[in-house]
């Protein structure tokens, strides 16, 4: 099997934030690849719903011989395991708060447009706070 390179984002605004990232990160060095490379961390405001929790975030790059479908049953695996709850937004919002959430932004240089996953990521070009997470 060949190594695909993908880029993750790693987000939580509950509980103890860093303990949080650095549990997925370990979960999925484990269970889906080995990570190369890590971005700062960057503490921000909620996009897309209104909480008073502001949000750890963080993007990693890993090797994986998994496929990009594979992939995103793994990390929603990971994010289950980890204790994510999926409830129903509020009325004319989109988002909760979470405990973990694990996107996959880039998978290659794969376009992938059906109704379980888009590669890259809409949220890339519109979230102003995944532009500010640079890799050392």
């Amino acid at each position: 099997m060949s190594q695909n390179k993908a880029i993750l984002l790693l987000g939580t605004n509950l509980g103890d934030k860093k303990n949080n990232i650095e549990t997925a990160k370990s979960l999925i060095n484990k269970e889906v690849g080995v990570i190369k490379k890590e971005s700062n961390l960057l503490e921000n405001s909620a996009e897309g719903f209104t909480t008073e929790n502001l949000f750890l975030n963080q993007k990693i790059e890993l090797l994986t011989n998994y496929s990009p479908f594979e992939l995103l049953q793994i990390v929603k695996k990971i994010e289950q395991k980890m204790g994510r709850v999926y409830v129903q937004p509020k009325e004319n919002e989109r988002y909760v708060d979470r405990l973990i959430d694990i996107d996959i932004l880039f998978y290659n240089s794969l376009l992938i447009d059906s109704k379980l996953l888009k590669i890259p990521h809409p949220q890339n070009y519109t979230r102003d706070f995944i532009k500010s997470l640079y890799f050392f």
